[in-house]
């Protein structure tokens, strides 16, 4: 994995640098000590690190801006970070780059119950808001298993998911308005309280953008009312190709349940191990499939699982009958990617799409990469949007495990965009799937997406490195202007 090399120029101005920042950001906002920067090396995808050349934590809006406004002037690079809990490398910081911390943007502005909205700053955790709403029967829906941790920012760059965003949809589904910093330093507002914004929908492009267009410093989303009636059903198959079919069954029937979970038995014997959750050990598979609404429909709908579970070979089937019991049933599923990290040293969790009905089909296929590796594969993902999140488990301390392991992943992708499917469904591009745009996007394709990225940072200063597998010029794409015929950064490099 290749990253821009540093600028030697820019290193040589670090002292002037830092002296500057702090003058935007005083006190403790700015760390420039190298032993104090290794907690902000890598983000959720551990594989890689860099120091970076300093840390920024700015406290308000005016002062994201300012540091936005010096590091645009002074042609320095900008990675924002919220939690770094990325798994694809999202937050990976730059060796001569400004890391721009946003944790102490916590707080919540504005709980609005009559127009069910929440504004919050984006250091606030997804779980945060749940929380902040929930005496009131109030909750918000997208929930990434990293939702105690992760950011509301970091949600809105990576456009997270979770268990629930089967019927309840991504965070592009629930967020009504942001407000951003560009990378000149200026403030804008996109959207609010209402439902739907006028012109052209900039609020869906900065969604999903990754940190490269803008920087996100508040955030107001979209609260649901808690369901009258919430039960789960836990099914237990004697292989995954068979719970894979009865997943397709279920929404070929008609029913979208709130959330529908897949675990393989590797998976499931991890979590049991983890949080005895009473998880059927023997099962090849397991699907966690959750109803809610009315108490008459969920009971009704229960039945038509109950019978399709059985049609396609269930072997276990219970139904939640308290909220603890429901609870229990989620316990593992949460906890499902720490559980991994306790039988293997390492693992790499892979975010692919692939259309319902190709799911016994890719299963079959990770069976026969699992072979040709050498390495063990623990499968736990949203089944029912066909979101898969492959756990590829090595040692890294094992030469040539993390090679295997990354042309392992990759192969995975690649498949799922062969079988109909995408690069990635809910973690972003990153770095980890940066270099696999090709094989999902012709060359036009991805110089139309630089051209965005160069109409909102023409200088190519916001998180590069990131997304695209070629660092072009924006002068390359007719998006730069060029004064006396000079290139501004004419040794910017390539990768």
């Amino acid at each position: 994995m290749q990253m821009p090399e540093p600028d030697q120029e820019v290193l040589a101005r670090r002292s002037e640098i830092v002296d500057a920042l702090r003058a935007i950001v005083p006190g403790e906002g700015v760390i420039a000590d190298t032993r104090e920067m290794r907690p902000y090396e890598s983000d959720g995808l551990t594989a890689y690190r860099t120091v970076p050349m300093i840390v920024v934590l700015p406290e308000t809006v005016a002062q994201v801006a300012a540091v936005l406004k010096y590091c645009h002037e002074n042609g320095v690079k900008v990675v924002p970070r919220g939690s770094g809990t990325s798994l694809s490398g999202g937050a990976l910081p730059l060796a001569d780059g400004v890391l721009l911390g946003l944790g102490k943007f916590n707080r919540i502005l504005d709980i609005d119950f009559d127009n069910r909205t929440v504004t919050a700053q984006p250091g606030v955790t997804n779980l945060g808001i749940t929380t902040a709403v929930q005496h009131e029967g109030f909750y918000y829906a997208p929930d990434p298993s990293s939702q105690i941790a992760c950011s509301i920012g970091g949600n809105v760059a990576e456009n997270s998911g979770g268990v629930h965003c089967l019927k309840y949809g991504l965070t592009t589904n629930n967020i009504l308005g942001i407000e951003m910093v560009t990378v000149e330093g200026e403030i804008m507002r996109l959207g609010g309280k209402h439902l739907d914004s006028e012109g052209y929908d900039l609020m869906g492009l900065m969604t999903g953008s990754e940190g490269l267009l803008a920087v996100v410093t508040e955030v107001t989303v979209r609260i649901l009312k808690k369901p009258a009636s919430l039960r789960a059903l836990l099914l237990g198959f004697p292989t995954s190709e068979q719970a894979g079919a009865c997943v397709a069954a279920i929404i070929g029937a008609g029913i979208i349940p709130g959330g529908m979970e897949m675990m393989d038995n590797p998976a499931i014997n991890a979590a049991e191990d983890f949080v005895n959750a009473g998880y059927p050990r023997e099962a090849g598979a397991l699907l966690i499939v959750e109803l809610d609404g009315p108490e008459v429909e969920v009971d009704t709908l229960i039945e038509r699982v109950r019978e399709i579970a059985e049609a396609n070979g269930s072997t276990t089937l219970r139904v939640s009958d308290s909220e603890e019991e429901r609870n229990a049933f989620w316990a593992g599923r949460k906890a499902a990617f720490p559980a991994v990290g306790r039988i293997s040293p390492d693992y790499m969790c892979m975010d692919g799409t692939i259309p319902r009905r190709q799911l016994p089909e890719i299963l079959t296929r990770m069976t026969r990469m699992s072979e040709k590796y050498g390495l063990r594969v623990a499968n736990v993902f949203h089944a029912g949007d066909g979101n898969l999140h492959p756990l590829i488990l090595f040692d890294a301390n094992q030469p040539g495990e993390l090679d295997r392991a990354e042309a392992f992943g990759a192969d995975i992708l690649k498949a799922c965009v062969e079988l109909g499917g995408v690069l990635t469904g809910e973690h972003g591009v990153g770095v980890e799937k940066r270099d696999l745009m090709p094989e999902m996007f012709s060359e036009t394709d991805l110089n139309q997406q630089m051209r965005v990225k160069c109409a909102w940072d023409p200088k190519g200063l916001l998180n590069p490195g990131k997304v695209f597998p070629t660092l072009h010029r924006c002068a390359e794409l007719g998006r730069m202007h060029i004064h006396r015929g000079q290139l501004p950064f004419p040794d910017i490099p390539r990768f």
